[in-house]
């Protein structure tokens, strides 16, 4: 059997159009090749090559299937080809299963033979930290760039493509090869290949599977560009362990946004560089995890905690119709689970509606004592001894149009049951002319076995959810992807040419790890965000001078680019009302830098005007290593880290999202007049964000961090009393200990 059909194709329903992206038509070409070729074939017994061949027989790929190896004449009971010259036919995707000191030249040698796609099986690159497996790998990427070929790997695994018969991977677990509407990429081979297991596990059909190891050539975004175009697909799931080209993803992100498929996203946490901004609060508060949720939610990526909750929330969206609002209703048979039904979705924000007068009423008609008609309803005894009067409870709910989302709790039989089965299959039926999402929710996680497998994939319009609290998520997570707009506009900075200039300035005569107060406050000016009336003292006779110019009461703080928190050395005084007042702070604080180790460098002693304050905030920025610049948001203070009420936002914004940041803390919501206090100056803190995350976006890599800790504000105003920016450089890489 050397080559089953070498016109594979003649089933596609779906190629690329001709105007799209050189990667997109390259991945479709991997995915659905007219052929494939083993290069690196050998019989030794369990090695990959033997594995990946026995899997695409067994599943039946009906292209070209060609063994190459120099060494063979036959192998697995076909000929063995020494080299691509000798194929039948011009090769398409090329496996390649040599050591790695041999790949780069296959690579080569395959694309001068016409090959389009490859998928470098083989490990030993960038994945080990020895110099010549580092320049092994920079050989390949630089034969991947050169040839142009649509490359996953090295150090993977195989990909699926269900519709094409395909499997080139290593996995000897059973495959359905389901044209399902689920695509999976990410680096993990053996992460990929759980969640296509546990899927299949779940009846949810996998189309595409790819597992991209080290991206030398693919990476994750480009997969996820490809199944955003693909017809076929419905849900993307991705495993990124990192994300290398920040705007591919974000572009990815948005194709498949505009494609209304959601981005199901497990990511690995925190990376190493933030360790500069971390001499910062904002630093230490924007984590890698926090600011990717920042930038990849408004693009409409859905991140799970874990494995379980993926599952979960992939069934969800499968099955799920996105539902046109947030109102929940919930059937159930027990006054206990509606009791857990209404505590698990309170503690996810969550709340079930009123029901109408309408549906109120003939549900009292129908059910008698023993029976709870509210939201959720626990039907009760009249529903036990009356299946019907259990049906007529759940059309109700699905034909109210006030209700959007209608949950029953319920599961699966294990075995052939009659009545449930009829049941089911009653609500699919209702569930498909319903224009609603229609969930059935187990509060514990049952299992599935074959029978309940089958039955599964009878049901093609119920979402079928294992486990209170991973229903729940994803639940809340269906309802915050139905709020998202469809298309995201990008969103530019708005600063001025002097600002700019001033920002340019500051960053080529900075030398030392951070700005001093001084000289960060002068570029928050610059770029629009409001700061108190202050100057700057080198004698307690200036300091007089300044106070009484200002008007007391006032602050003194030290300022010196070597002393990051002011406060931690006492190096602030407040409530100074008088001359005297002020020249003492203007010792005490001159004598307590005196007496640090290290003798660090005192700048002077800035007199600031002391504003009255109805709420201390934090406006910061930082850039992650990963996702680029974000800004920051929440309660300020001195104890910013211990309440960690912020909330990120990708950067630039405009005020509108400043405004939607703002809101999503517990700050916002003081700042509206909370329990009759007065309504605070939300102006000057969405002025002090779109500034912050314009100087941010305009810095580009060359500062790491920005705090304005404390921003205060009342019902007149908003300052910044206290700045802190931390500029990304070799002083500051040193400070942070790299």
């Amino acid at each position: 059997m050397e080559a089953h059909v070498s016109a594979a194709s003649a089933s596609r329903s779906w190629s690329p159009p001709r105007d799209a992206s050189d990667i997109v038509k390259g991945i479709h070409a991997m995915l659905h090749p007219r052929n494939i070729v083993l290069v690196g074939a050998t019989d030794k017994p369990g090695n990959y090559a033997e594995r990946i061949w026995n899997n695409l027989v067994k599943y039946g790929y009906e292209g070209g299937l060609y063994p190459v190896n120099a060494k063979r004449d036959a192998i697995w009971g076909v000929p063995c080809h020494k080299d691509f010259a000798s194929l039948p036919e011009k090769p398409d995707h090329v496996l390649v299963l040599v050591p790695a000191r041999f790949a780069v030249q296959v690579i080569r040698d395959a694309a001068a033979a016409g090959a389009r796609s490859a998928t470098i099986v083989t490990s030993g690159f960038s994945e080990l930290q020895d110099d010549e497996s580092q320049k092994l790998a920079a050989e390949l990427q630089a034969a991947v760039r050169e040839t142009g070929l649509a490359v996953t790997g090295p150090n993977c695994l195989g990909n699926l493509s269900a519709g094409e018969k395909l499997f080139t991977n290593i996995d000897d677990r059973i495959v359905t090869m389901e044209q399902g509407a689920v695509a999976i990429a990410g680096q993990s081979g053996a992460i990929v290949m759980a969640i296509r297991q546990a899927l299949e596990d779940r009846g949810v059909g996998v189309g595409y599977m790819v597992t991209t190891g080290n991206e030398a050539g693919l990476e994750t975004p480009d997969l996820m560009r490809y199944f955003a175009e693909d017809p076929s697909i419905k849900v993307i799931v991705v495993y990124l362990e990192g994300v290398r080209n920040t705007k591919a993803f974000r572009d990815a992100c948005k194709a498949a946004r505009a494609a209304s498929k959601p981005v199901i996203a497990l990511k690995l946490g925190a990376s190493e560089g933030g360790r500069a901004a971390a001499m910062a609060h904002t630093g230490a508060l924007a984590g890698s995890i926090e600011t990717f949720d920042a930038i990849a939610t408004r693009e409409g990526v859905i991140r799970v905690g874990g494995l379980d909750e993926l599952i979960e929330t992939t069934e969800c969206f499968v099955h799920a119709a996105v539902p046109k609002g947030d109102r929940l209703a919930a059937v159930t048979l027990s006054g206990g689970k509606r009791g857990m039904l209404i505590d698990a979705f309170y503690a996810a924000g969550l709340n079930f509606t009123p029901l109408s007068p309408h549906v109120s009423a003939e549900l009292a008609k129908m059910l008698g004592p023993g029976s709870i008609v509210g939201n959720p309803l626990d039907a009760g005894f009249a529903a036990v001894v009356d299946p019907s009067v259990y049906m007529k409870s759940i059309k109700l709910m699905i034909d109210d149009p006030d209700i959007d989302i209608v949950i029953v709790d319920a599961e699966l039989p294990k075995a052939p049951h009659e009545l449930r089965e009829r049941n089911l299959r009653i609500v699919n039926e209702m569930a498909s002319k319903a224009g609603k999402p229609v969930l059935y929710i187990s509060a514990m996680s049952i299992g599935f076995t074959e029978y309940t497998k089958g039955l599964r994939k009878s049901l093609p319009h119920l979402a079928v959810m294992q486990g209170m609290d991973r229903a729940v998520t994803a639940i809340r997570s269906l309802l915050a992807y139905a709020k998202l707009r469809k298309e995201v506009p990008d969103i530019v900075s708005s600063s001025k040419p002097a600002a700019r200039a001033v920002l340019e300035k500051t960053l080529t005569s900075a030398t030392g790890a951070a700005l001093d107060e001084v000289a960060s406050k002068k570029l928050l000016k610059a770029y629009g965000i409001p700061t108190s009336k202050e100057a700057i003292a080198r004698t307690a006779t200036d300091a007089v001078k300044i106070a009484k110019q200002i008007g007391f009461p006032v602050v003194a703080k030290l300022v010196s680019a070597e002393i990051l928190h002011k406060s931690d050395i006492g190096g602030v005084v407040l409530n100074l009302n008088s001359a005297a007042e002020v020249k003492k702070a203007f010792a005490d604080i001159t004598a307590r830098v005196a007496k640090l180790k290290g003798k660090p460098k005192l700048d002077g002693i800035l007199i600031a005007q002391q504003v009255k304050a109805e709420l201390e905030l934090v406006v910061g920025a930082s850039l992650d290593a990963e996702m680029g610049p974000v800004v920051l948001f929440g309660t300020g203070g001195i104890d910013i880290e211990l309440m960690k009420d912020v909330a990120l936002a990708g950067a630039p914004l405009d005020e509108s999202e400043a405004r939607l940041l703002i809101g999503r803390t517990k700050a916002g919501i003081k700042m509206r007049g909370y329990r009759g206090r007065p309504v605070l100056h939300e102006a000057s803190a969405v002025k002090a964000l779109v500034g912050l995350s314009n100087l941010i976006a305009d810095a580009g890599d060359r500062i790491a961090s920005i705090d304005i800790n404390p921003f205060l504000i009342n019902a007149k105003t908003g300052v910044a009393v206290d700045a802190l920016i931390v500029l990304n450089n070799a002083a500051a890489r040193r400070a942070a200990g790299r």
